[in-house]
């Protein structure tokens, strides 16, 4: 199942949204324009649909609360409006589900943030609609949406599953590397790859040798004189490690552990590991930092191989990314959504009929796109004294 379309009204960068989704979504745009945002609407929905330490009051709170959350182009509307429809395959003519949650403060009283809207369709006949007369009897249940209860979302538990089940990831090597020196508590749902080693440990000896031969082939390729990959514990402290063994003018050279991989070699691991665990959508903030050019130009063919092959059907990637070398090896130039700011907001939008056809001879999407990104004024930066 993959969301197919998204529709959002006061969130955040964008007033107002209406944009079909693909199998591969590709978000592109100048630095600030919206897109860790617009990633961030699937998490936002990953923490409604927790039953146990999420829900709707949650998910505010983790983003600064409404002010924070609605679009400062909302002058006068301050409702914050989500909607996603669902499906099987991009080529169904109804979708499976439809789930639409819209909220704002109470305006009087405790200040709560009630909820104004929620509504679920399944297969086009509406089996949800809030408030309902409970609701506006007692108004503290609209504090809380159907979705994260799991005494009412019986009929419609299957979506809020697949919400709950979504992966974010933008690893920082560093927060694994010195996990021991920094002591850090680990952030809920672990955005920062800081528990890659915990989740590797968590899983069955023959799924997870399973995963790390195919990573091992993937990094004997890309990552010069490597030679081996395992995953062993500390036999004193009990602690997960990734040991690797690189070819030397030894004949048994010294493991290496995480601590002393290179950055690019840790992202590309954590990269290869998420895209083989889980099976709601991806979510992929800039995964060409750290990582040679001859690498990236070829995540695009990555994610379609590696999720081509796996055995539970289709898995939805949403990637956000500045990279030339990634966006010009994208085989399907409508993956990609385009962020436009403006005076009032940020427009997103796929290509162009124009661009399409310019694609179509000959040119990649990085030569007709990439340049739309650009800030009017770049040039001018030079200037400065």
């Amino acid at each position: 199942m993959l969301i197919t379309r998204l529709k959002l009204k006061n969130w955040r960068n964008f007033p107002e949204l209406d944009v079909p989704l693909g199998h591969r979504v590709y978000v592109i745009g100048a630095n600030a324009a919206g897109k860790s945002n617009l990633l961030d609407v699937f998490r936002f929905l990953r923490t409604l649909a927790q039953s146990e330490g999420g829900g709707l009051q949650k998910a505010l709170k983790e983003r600064g609360g409404p002010k924070k959350l609605r679009s400062l182009h909302a002058r006068q509307d301050t409702e914050v409006r989500i909607e996603v429809e669902l499906s099987e395959s991009i080529h169904d003519s109804t979708p499976r589900w439809r789930y639409a949650v819209a909220f704002k403060p109470e305006g009087k009283g405790k200040q709560r943030v009630l909820v104004t809207e929620e509504t679920v369709w399944n297969y086009g006949e509406r089996i949800l609609r809030r408030p309902n007369q409970e609701d506006k009897g007692d108004t503290t249940r609209l504090t809380q949406t159907h979705l994260e209860q799991i005494n009412n979302n019986a009929e419609f538990r299957e979506l809020a599953e697949y919400f709950a089940d979504t992966t974010y990831l933008h690893l920082v090597p560093q927060l694994l590397k010195h996990a021991d020196e920094i002591s850090g508590r680990l952030m809920e749902n672990d955005p920062f790859g800081q528990g890659l080693l915990q989740r590797i440990a968590a899983t069955t000896k023959k799924t997870c040798d399973a995963r790390l031969r195919r990573i091992q082939k993937s990094l004997d390729k890309s990552v010069p004189l490597f030679s081996e990959l395992r995953f062993v514990k500390d036999e004193i402290s009990g602690a997960p490690h990734l040991e690797a063994r690189f070819k030397h003018w030894r004949e048994h050279g010294a493991w290496q552990r995480e601590d002393q991989f290179s950055d690019g070699t840790l992202r590309l691991i954590g990269l290869l590991w998420a895209l083989q665990d889980g099976d709601g959508a991806l979510l992929l903030e800039e995964p060409e930092l750290s990582l040679n050019e001859a690498i990236v130009e070829h995540i695009p063919l990555m994610l379609d191989r590696i999720l081509r092959d796996r055995k539970k059907g289709v898995r939805q990637v949403l990637v956000s990314t500045h990279s030339e070398k990634l966006i010009a090896n994208i085989e399907d130039p409508d993956s990609v959504l385009l962020l436009e700011p403006g005076d009032n907001g940020t427009k997103v939008r796929p290509p162009s009929v124009e661009e399409l056809r310019a694609m179509q001879y000959g040119l990649n999407p990085a030569e007709v796109l990439l340049p739309k990104t650009r800030p009017l004024q770049v040039e001018q930066m030079g200037l400065f004294a």
